[in-house]
């Protein structure tokens, strides 16, 4: 080994926190976390006794199947979400519909909580977007503001824009015509 080397010196944590921030970047983490968070009381409070005592409240109802299969939807959703992020915006659809079917179907989407943490993982789900190579979101394009019917400017085609090799030539005005009509138009 080299003393120059650095993977030696590190902390076996400090680099599992590194590549976990560098998994966590490249996904939209947060909406999935906020999704499965949010399947967990809704499947749950249905089949859950709360005990008070000696007395037992019972919290499940009819659609207790129902409560079952849009929280266990919400939770893979999630996990859709983390581990194959190129259909996040379906899944965050489909976790922003189970939310609002979770309120008349699911204890009131699990007494609010599931239906929140649903709702707001779908709409981060939505709205995330992949950063470019360089780890920073895509720069924005500005272009001037145009007066309507304006062309935009053609670039200047020059010797010194493309160097030794001929600069491509404009067409004419018939000849763009001719183009245009597949031909059959002749200048004369």
């Amino acid at each position: 080994m080299s003393p120059e080397s650095t993977g030696q010196n590190e902390h076996h944590l400090t680099v599992y926190r590194r590549g976990f921030r560098t998994w966590r970047g490249n996904r939209p983490f947060w909406a999935g976390l906020f999704t499965i968070l949010g399947g967990l009381p809704i499947a749950y409070f249905p089949y859950a006794n709360m005990h008070l005592g000696n007395m037992t409240i019972a919290m499940s109802t009819t659609a207790g199947a129902g409560s079952l299969i849009i929280g266990v939807l919400l939770i893979t959703l999630g996990l859709t979400m983390w581990f194959h992020s190129i259909v996040r915006v379906f899944a965050g659809v489909a976790a922003i519909l189970l939310a609002l079917i979770s309120i008349p179907v699911a204890n009131i989407g699990g007494f609010i909580v599931g239906f929140v943490l649903s709702l707001l993982g779908g709409a981060l789900s939505i709205s995330w977007a992949p950063a470019d190579a360089k780890g920073a979101p895509a720069p924005e394009v500005h272009e001037e503001p145009r007066l309507l019917g304006e062309a935009p400017e053609a670039p200047e085609y020059t010797q010194e824009t493309y160097g030794a090799a001929e600069a491509p030539r404009k067409p004419m005005l018939f000849e763009a015509a001719a183009e245009a009509d597949g031909g059959r138009h002749r200048a004369g």
